[in-house]
């Protein structure tokens, strides 16, 4: 079942933590999450899962970034989040997807227990010029039932930016 907006604030600092807060990024089963300044564009083309990806730092200054198309970038959330016996889950705003603009191409799914800055995979299909600080994505929450293990992932959790791809840890194990 997916939290109300209404639920959603009563469950604020006890079971749902959003730093910054602001209640007028709450909407009726949803909370608006902002886009950071600061992208990261991986520095080749190719890719290989198995190695280490590095990755530039571009800033979006306040007359905004144009982005290219066929092209990922790795932006962030403004807001710290972490949620206790609930499972986050990520979208984009409708609006942000009817300019063509994907904000998570795959990667919506919260783990219960998760804290952090969450990265976001952007793509968008025609060039678009974005803005820090506008309303991106929302978040959202599920009940989720059975017993559970928190999410301990020393990958991603409590990070403090944006993160690329850490798939080639995997391969070391």
């Amino acid at each position: 079942m997916i939290l109300s907006g209404k639920e959603i604030e009563k469950r604020l600092n006890k079971y749902i933590y959003i730093e910054p807060y602001n209640a007028a990024q709450l909407n009726p089963n949803s909370y608006n999450l902002k886009l950071h300044n600061r992208m990261l564009v991986y520095d080749r083309n190719e890719l290989d899962m198995k190695k280490e990806n590095t990755a530039s730092e571009i800033i979006i200054p306040e007359e905004g970034l144009l982005l290219e198309t066929n092209k990922l970038y790795l932006g962030r959330t403004v807001e710290f989040t972490r949620t206790e016996g609930l499972v986050p889950m990520l979208e984009g705003r409708s609006s942000v997807g009817r300019l063509g603009m994907f904000i998570h191409v795959t990667a919506g799914f919260g783990d219960v227990g998760f804290a952090g800055f969450w990265t976001l995979e952007i793509f968008c299909v025609q060039p678009i010029r974005i803005y820090p600080n506008i309303e991106i994505c929302q978040i959202y929450y599920h009940d989720i039932l059975g017993e559970y293990d928190s999410y301990k992932s020393g990958k991603y959790q409590n990070n403090q930016g944006i993160q690329p791809s850490l798939l080639f840890k995997d391969f070391e194990e």
